[in-house]
């Protein structure tokens, strides 16, 4: 039996866990998830033992974010789209194991041994910090709920934990000007007490294991073969120096620290000690429902884990979940981490906050029966190595020409002639006679030699795929495809069927193997396609239990994948082209101001909480004129502004350079909140805020008086 490449016993596959807050856009496919499915559909295909666990990660301050926006509680946030995302993912056709969720009992279990075992062995540090505290709301503030200006690039949006423009990893602390994302008030620093995991201690053995693969003696993997920017955003940590980051946070919502610990009351922990150790609870809820053991699957040195993500999770992933799993002790370390990059759309980067995002539930409503298009489309798109993009003339491109123009037209040519040559049954040939002047005549054996050919190129899909080159063996499948269509091409059959019909036995005979072959290398990328040409080959439906080391041996070996005399169907179209019109409506969809994207959900930021006059009376609010205007050194959004109000000239510094120059807004009337406290930005004072809109773009516009007003004017 043919064996390629040195297996363990067992594989455990891993796909992130996306947040229950929203439905599932095309990013998430492209980072992710068609990459593990097609990894896992391709060990199955290869007859190996593989659980794929994916599900729902129900905690965090995203959930409770968005459940606050909406007015309800964080179990009907997390209720409503895990369903979405569940049924999202089993339309397209992604093939977990298991799809669980972390608001289930058997997670917060599993999590809070986690947190028990360590705490138990001393590896936690007890600390109090001062942490930001919304006097306002009555609660300490997780990363999440403070925004502010970024001390790196001015962006005034920065999150708590990263800016989100330039990537930058932050603390609470270092935001210009924090604000709470809960009342817009400004936070004060509070003591509270947290666990934290000492990531320092733990720097030594992690930078030895990412770079070399080895540890306690062992070689747990080859660093050639992870990907370049994971090592590189490792290692860039690494020598950076770890921090001890905490394990803890004072929320209302999440898994509780475990209440036999002393101070545990009002603690949930750090999502990201709760999130990927969800990958270990939807294996235990897994082999509970197959009368399995979980734990060969996290700590038998024999299983191999691979963590499918996006490059924003590579450190969670590749430094601080593997520090948890060694302290804890028993658990197998990742084999692989192949982060995809990201995907942009239409030459933008995605925004579900802005509705410019493809929405999958959405894709699938419009276009019914074309989910392997998409899958295809994202595939050949994959941003395995840098950024790609998505736009829908090459998704139609994709369709019209590769699909349809390609694959379906070479298997519905080889049926057609199969059925009007052969009344639909597989020719039996002659090897020895036949090719008068179509081929080499001094070839032993024609069908042979291409057989041996398809052999070879199915082992090259084969190794693309185990190396996580998706982008690559789907290149080679197409390739076999048009393949067929050439040799069909340069024999003409249809042409010498009356002159040399021993000829076209043999063209036709070895099209129809390239067809069977291409039904099952097609599944790890297309299954619902390949399940239709199995119907249409009158072969056995493909149940990814070995079937292509099974059609691999039988190739090395010399044997038909379709005997003589083998039935076939008549065609059916596997894809048909999308017209111009169809894609225009996806373009103008995209492109509208609001977009609906799912019940009760927001097409931009909803009203914030009621206020009294009181407090908006507080809120000294003139008109302005700006005098000057000019760009702050190495703050691209900045732009320092001399604005006269009547009574005096003030500098203030507004984050407009990227939709304003400053010779397009001297002179221009405006708005300015003139109470606001004296703030320094880049070494700039900036005394006051000039108000601004943002349009369905994303545009910032000036709010400005409907008629001339004389400066200083007051606003009420």
């Amino acid at each position: 039996m043919a064996d390629f490449f040195f297996q363990p016993k067992r594989y455990l596959i891993t796909s992130a866990l996306p947040y229950a807050n929203g439905p599932l856009h095309i990013g998430h496919l492209a980072g992710a998830y068609l990459a593990s499915d097609a990894y896992t559909r391709y060990l199955r295909l290869m007859g190996k033992e593989v659980v794929h666990v994916c599900g729902s990660d129900e905690h965090g301050a995203a959930i409770t974010i968005r459940a606050r926006k909406e007015g309800v509680s964080p179990q009907e946030i997390v209720d409503r789209y895990h369903a979405l995302i569940k049924e999202t993912f089993e339309r397209l056709g992604v093939s977990f194991d298991i799809y669980h969720r972390t608001s289930a009992p058997i997670h917060h279990e599993t999590s809070q041994e986690f947190f028990r075992n360590l705490y138990q062995k001393g590896e936690f540090v007890e600390q109090e910090t001062m942490q930001y505290f919304d006097e306002e709301a009555g609660q300490f503030l997780a990363d999440r709920y403070i925004m502010g200006t970024c001390p790196t690039c001015g962006n005034e949006e920065a999150y708590g934990d990263q800016c989100e423009k330039c990537g930058s990893t932050l603390s609470p602390e270092e935001l210009i000007n924090p604000r709470s994302t809960l009342t817009g008030s400004t936070p004060v620093l509070k003591p509270t007490k947290h666990w934290f995991l000492p990531l320092d201690k733990y720097a030594e053995w992690l930078k030895h294991w990412i770079n070399t693969g080895e540890l306690n003696g062992l070689q747990l993997h080859e660093p050639a073969d992870w990907k370049n920017h994971v090592v590189g955003q490792c290692n860039s940590w690494l020598d950076a120096g770890l921090h001890p980051r905490s394990m803890t946070r004072d929320l209302d919502w999440g898994v509780d620290v475990p209440p036999e610990i002393p101070g545990a009351e009002g603690k949930k922990l750090y999502v990201w000690m709760d999130a990927p150790i969800g990958y270990v609870s939807a294996t235990k809820a897994w082999a509970a429902d197959h009368g399995k053991d979980w734990k060969i699957y996290w700590q038998d040195p024999e299983t191999q884990l691979v963590h499918f993500i996006g490059k924003d999770n590579i450190v969670f992933h590749c430094l601080i979940f593997p520090a948890i799993l060694n302290a804890h002790g028993d658990y197998v370390l990742p084999k692989n981490v192949p982060a995809n990059q990201f995907m942009n759309l239409e030459g933008k980067k995605l925004s579900t906050s802005k509705g410019w995002a493809v929405w999958v539930h959405e894709y699938l409503d419009d276009f019914p029966g074309r989910e392997d298009v998409l899958r295809y489309t994202i595939v050949k798109n994959m941003p395995e190595q840098r950024d790609s993009e998505f736009t829908w003339k090459s998704f139609q491109d994709a369709n019209n020409n590769e699909l349809v123009g390609n694959l379906a037209n070479f298997i519905n040519r080889v049926l057609v002639l199969t059925h009007k040559f052969y009344q639909g049954e597989v020719p039996a040939f002659d090897p020895d006679e036949g090719f008068t002047g179509a081929f080499d005549p001094d070839w032993p054996s024609y069908h042979d030699s291409e057989m041996l050919l398809m052999f070879d190129h199915l082992q090259e899909v084969s190794r693309a795929l185990r190396e996580f080159e998706f982008r690559e063996a789907l290149k080679r499948i197409m390739e076999l495809s048009s393949m067929g269509n050439s040799i069909l091409q340069y024999n003409e059959p249809w042409k010498t069927i009356n002159d040399d019909p021993e000829s076209v036995k043999v063209v036709i005979n070895f099209s129809l193997q390239v067809v069977a072959a291409l039904s099952v290398v097609v599944r790890p990328f297309l299954p619902f396609t390949s399940d239709k040409m199995r119907t249409m080959l009158n072969m056995e439906p493909i149940k990814e239990s070995g079937e292509l080391v099974r059609m691999l041996d039988d190739l090395a070996e010399g044997l038909p994948l379709l005997a003589a005399g083998h039935y076939v169907e008549k065609p059916e179209h596997l894809f048909t082209r999308i017209d111009d019109k169809v894609i225009q409506e996806q373009v103008d969809k995209l492109n509208q101001p609001e977009t609906t994207l799912t019940e009760n959900e927001f097409s931009g930021e909803p009203v914030k909480e009621n206020i009294d006059y009181d407090l908006f009376s507080k809120m000294d609010i003139r008109t302005g004129t700006i005098l000057k205007a000019g760009y702050v050194p190495k703050a691209d959004k900045l732009l320092e502004l001399e604005v006269d109000l009547g009574f005096e000239k003030r500098t203030i510094v507004s984050g407009i350079a990227q939709h304003y120059k400053p010779e397009e807004i001297v002179g221009k009337a405006v708005l300015v909140l003139a109470n606001l406290s004296p703030r320094k930005l880049r070494g700039i004072v900036s005394n006051g805020m000039i108000l601004t809109a943002e349009d369905a773009e994303g545009n910032l516009v000036f709010v400005q008086p409907a008629t001339a007003v004389s400066p200083g004017s007051t606003v009420k």
